[in-house]
């Protein structure tokens, strides 16, 4: 019986199709879970890897899909069985791996996590790779001494999918929160995450010649990189941390080491993609605990198949809002 899903194959010319395709079983590829997916969603991976020479999809045809939670199918792994719902996200599936823009995937039972209680599919798709790096970045502020109450804290990117789950959970968790945004329109939607403060993109994008500026932010999630971080470490509070987790401002840190120095300012690395099971089982339950729902559903957008690939286009401009589901069965 056949399924559908979105698949890229190129057409020369370096060009590429994506397109709705049918499938078979037999075509997935090879591991010890095959899960019935239910809800996926379009990340920035998502959008690269449906275009051509994009440095990530290695075989054609390909399916994409760094995302999907659904039903176990089947499973040769004892700890899943038949029913159990699941939640991947990383490990390269969609990448390397048919990922889970398609109706069925069958993956490593390793990648896999339970859905937590108190969470559903969709819920556990609004929050994605991006929203669990969120409280990933979260997480290691707290585990580097970030309490409420030692001033605001700072969310760049604020009103992309990193930015919007990190605003709405630090500020149900009691964090005084500032949101960075280039988009005047955004401010509506980032007060209603929980924002207090709205900064603008152009107030902080730009290096400055000082090493050191007003220490204001007594800890940071920062999804841009580049310009804006190397100037975020210059305003950290004595001891405080940025978890850096994006690059949508650049790979390169025109930075100072002089906030490391002088003020013992921490960068901590997030990675979402290769974290440990238990690391990501710690996540995900915060995610069942202090993300809140209703601000979870106001920044949610549905999708099916049919819109992926626009939606795929329109996130490498930085046109989307918000998170992004796919019910890859609607």
């Amino acid at each position: 019986m056949s399924f559908n899903a979105i698949v890229v194959e190129p057409t020369g010319d370096d060009e590429v199709a994506v397109s709705i395709e049918p499938l078979t079983d037999d075509q997935l590829p090879e591991g010890n879970v095959t899960v019935a997916v239910e809800y996926s969603t379009v990340n920035y991976k998502d959008g690269l890897c449906m275009r051509p020479k994009n440095g990530l999809v290695r075989h054609y045809p390909h399916v994409p899909g760094v995302d999907f939670a659904g039903t176990v199918e089947t499973s040769s792994d004892p700890r899943y069985k038949p029913g159990d719902k699941v939640i991947l996200t990383g490990w390269r599936v969609g990448e390397t791996h048919w990922g889970g823009l398609s109706q069925k995937a069958r993956v490593n039972a390793d990648w896999l996590v339970p859905l937590p209680e108190g969470l559903c599919t969709k819920r556990a798709m609004a929050v994605g790779t991006a929203g669990l790096a969120a409280i990933l970045a979260i997480n290691a502020l707290e585990d580097h001494g970030l309490k409420p109450g030692q001033g605001p804290v700072l969310v760049t990117g604020a009103a992309g999918g990193v930015g919007s789950i990190a605003t709405a959970t630090l500020s149900n968790l009691g964090y005084e929160v500032a949101a960075v945004t280039g988009r005047a329109e955004a401010d509506n939607y980032l007060r209603s995450l929980g924002a207090s403060q709205i900064v603008a993109r152009e107030d902080i994008g730009s290096v400055t010649k000082r090493p050191l500026e007003s220490e204001t932010w007594a800890g940071c999630v920062d999804a841009v990189g580049g310009e804006m971080l190397a100037r975020v470490l210059g305003q950290m509070k004595y001891g405080a941390s940025v978890s850096a987790v994006g690059l949508a401002g650049g790979a390169s840190l025109p930075a100072s080491v002089i906030p490391f120095l002088l003020r013992g300012v921490n960068l901590l690395g997030i990675d979402s993609v290769m974290q440990p099971y238990e690391n990501r089982v710690r996540a995900w339950q915060r995610i069942a605990n202090d993300l809140p729902f209703d601000a979870l559903d106001q920044m949610m957008h549905p999708a099916t198949l049919a819109d992926v690939p626009k939606l795929a286009a329109d996130i490498l401009k930085g046109q989307v809002r918000g998170r992004v589901v796919v019910d890859v069965n609607a």
